[in-house]
């Protein structure tokens, strides 16, 4: 007996599976032939509204993806870093105290301004530096940095003349005039025998006059397509830090108390850079008149460390 009601139990399950699958099959076939039979009954207005949809939707789903490649993986990001980092490198190796302009041998009067009393600690330091660099040779060599770029980058082999004729003449005193016409002869000399690029040389022919440092720096970064921002900043960074170099010798001041000072100044360099950008040639004065006397006396000293 419960074999025989196995035998039942398994014949009532099979034909209940073929009769779902009869019921499916017939279904889907009734299914079939009413949409075959509907489908010549549709409106055109329909099938171009479903039509128009679905290709209005294809090129929303492109725009999204496209969106979510630029903003992960920037076309050419790789092409980008290598150029910025090019230019940090070269920035990094020009204006490095390490770079063979001789500027460790200048003090810009700084010496002067200590052996009488002017720069006696941190504070008395800082004060005169930020003149200097806001009001005096560090906004003028800003600007002419600034012009000197612009007028190479457009290739204005006139304008970059006057220019450079310009801020040779601007210079307060032969120790400053020898100071920045050493450097910048230096620095073209060195970048033109290691750094060489397409046009420096037409661009130093063009002048009448030796370059001033700050003119020098400006043509050759321009000539390698660096920034001018940060060419900019580097160079008044690399002025303060060399003046600040010169005082540590001469006060003395300590490695910490000298990098208070560099620390004080991070301000006063941004907004100097700031303003030698928006500046035009018309724009250029000095009124650090103490510093240019100390530019003036420091040949006559009885005793130097430096050569300005």
């Amino acid at each position: 007996m419960p074999v025989m009601r196995t035998g039942m139990m398994i014949t009532r399950t099979t034909i209940t599976v073929t009769t779902t699958m009869l019921i499916t099959i017939m279904v889907m076939i009734i299914t079939a032939t009413i949409i075959i039979m509907i489908m010549p009954l549709m409106s055109t207005g329909m099938m171009t509204t479903i039509t128009t949809t679905s290709i209005a939707t294809i090129p929303t789903i492109i725009t999204a993806t496209s969106m979510l490649m630029t903003t992960n993986e920037p076309d050419g990001a790789d092409d980008l870093a290598e150029r910025e980092a090019a230019a940090l490198y070269r920035l990094m190796t020009w204006l490095s105290p390490a770079f063979p302009v001789g500027g460790f041998s200048y003090s810009s009067g700084i010496e002067w301004a200590v052996e009488v009393g002017d720069i006696t600690d941190i504070v008395t330091l800082a004060d005169w530096l930020d003149a200097m660099l806001g009001e005096g040779s560090g906004f003028c060599d800003a600007t002419f940095l600034v012009q000197a770029y612009r007028a190479a980058e457009a290739g204005e082999d006139a304008s970059l003349s006057d220019i450079a004729e310009l801020a040779a003449a601007f210079v307060p005193s032969r120790e400053r005039q020898l100071e920045t016409t050493s450097q910048g002869r230096a620095f073209i000399d060195i970048s033109r025998a290691a750094w060489n690029a397409k046009g420096l040389d037409a661009m130093v022919a063009a002048c009448c006059t030796p370059m001033v440092y700050p003119v020098a720096v400006g043509v050759v970064a321009a000539t390698h397509g660096v920034p001018l921002a940060p060419t900019l900043h580097a160079f008044l960074h690399a002025l303060v830090s060399n003046w600040i170099s010169a005082a540590s010798r001469l006060i003395p001041l300590g490695q910490t108390d000298s990098q208070r000072v560099l620390v004080r100044l991070e301000t006063a360099v941004a907004a100097t850079a700031s303003r030698a950008l928006n500046a035009t040639l018309d724009d250029l004065g000095s009124a650090t008149f103490r510093a240019d006397l100390a530019s003036l006396r420091h040949e006559t000293q009885y005793t130097r460390l430096f050569r300005s």
